[in-house]
């Protein structure tokens, strides 16, 4: 078999097959809804994704998201990530978009 789908942004990656996320090769203490967060938001690295968008995608465990809910995940993931000098940019009224860092994009 092959090896595992590995998203990788920067100092960060987010194993698909084992839902996991490494900072600098170090595994990173997420909750279930935090890694569904920081794999829609990797997966779409660099595009608007709504907050519409995450609730669907967040769903699936059975119960509902809101919209309120989703802004504190959001957070919660920035203060988990945010030595990796990716950001999580909130674009005002639509959503959210996964970005570098303006220092990590120099380097």
């Amino acid at each position: 078999m092959g090896t595992a789908p590995v998203i990788e942004f920067g100092a960060l990656a987010f194993d698909q097959i084992h839902r996991c996320a490494l900072l600098n090769g170090e595994m990173i203490d997420l909750s279930s809804r935090e890694l569904g967060l920081l794999e829609i938001l990797m997966t779409r690295a660099g595009r608007l994704v709504s907050k519409d968008q995450l609730v669907e995608h967040m769903c699936g465990w059975g119960e509902e998201v809101s919209h309120n809910a989703i802004e504190v995940y959001v957070h919660r993931l920035r203060k988990k990530i945010e030595p990796s000098g990716v950001k999580i940019a909130t674009v005002r009224g639509l959503g959210y978009c996964f970005e570098k860092s303006a220092q990590e994009v120099k380097s």
